[in-house]
């Protein structure tokens, strides 16, 4: 019986748990789910999540949710390269000093980006929108400057997870039209290495939804547009 991996690739963390299982070439199977047509709320997959919330996992009747225990329950379940999360210590320390800090550190400023930057939900006012770009390169500097090796990655000279964390979240900004690499030597070298090191059509196919999601905004029909507005209007306050 396969694993099962059930993503909405809107979603970054879906993203890099198909980047990490795509890449290793593992027995898995991948069942799409719309959050956008409310699909996480349906019994049959409160069954596998009651968080209703995606990633989720489903191996025979063992069942879970969060990518980055996902990915390091993967990892250790199929025995996976070392490189991706370290056995040794203080490798293994470096990439979980990344993934602690992403979540409020980047993650947060590169989702008010992607909601705010689309204008057919919400008009956001220059000075909310000024802020969130203070913010967002912030982060960005930070990244550079503490995370990335000099001509290695984020968790020393070889690919991690945290480095796959660290690009699907990069690369949300940069689907609503943000230029993030524009001025940035260092993360843009950095970014290249991690397409090499996955691969350019595995890379490609992770965010050929993400990066059409501007033009798909755009086609809402007012209904949904309605239902995406308050939790836009909850990010941005």
């Amino acid at each position: 019986m396969s694993l099962k991996l059930f993503l909405d690739m809107i979603s970054q963390p879906c993203r890099s748990v198909f980047l990490f299982a795509k890449k290793n070439n593992l027995p898995v199977e991948v069942k799409l789910i719309s959050l956008k047509n409310g699909e996480q709320h349906t019994e049959k997959f409160r069954k596998v999540n009651p968080l209703r919330k995606v990633p989720a996992l489903k191996d025979g009747d063992f069942c879970m949710g969060e990518s980055i225990p996902m990915m390091e329950y993967m990892a250790e379940k199929f025995n996976t390269p070392d490189h991706w999360f370290p056995k040794d210590l203080q490798k293994r320390a470096r990439v979980n000093e990344y993934l602690s800090w992403q979540h409020l550190g980047i993650r947060m400023h590169g989702s008010k980006i992607f909601v705010m930057k689309p204008k057919a939900v919400l008009e956001v006012p220059e000075d909310k929108m000024a802020r969130a770009m203070e913010d967002l390169n912030w982060s960005l500097d930070l990244i550079e400057k503490t995370f990335i090796k000099d001509g290695g990655f984020i968790g020393g000279e070889q690919i991690s997870i945290a480095d796959l964390v660290a690009i699907v979240e990069i690369m949300q900004p940069f689907a609503s039209g943000v230029d993030v690499f524009q001025g940035r030597a260092k993360l843009s070298a950095w970014k290249e290495r991690v397409v090499q090191a996955v691969g350019k059509e595995l890379f490609d196919e992770a965010h050929k939804t993400i990066l059409s999601a501007k033009d798909s905004v755009k086609q809402l029909d007012s209904s949904k547009v309605e239902y995406f507005r308050p939790r836009v209007l909850r990010l941005i306050s």
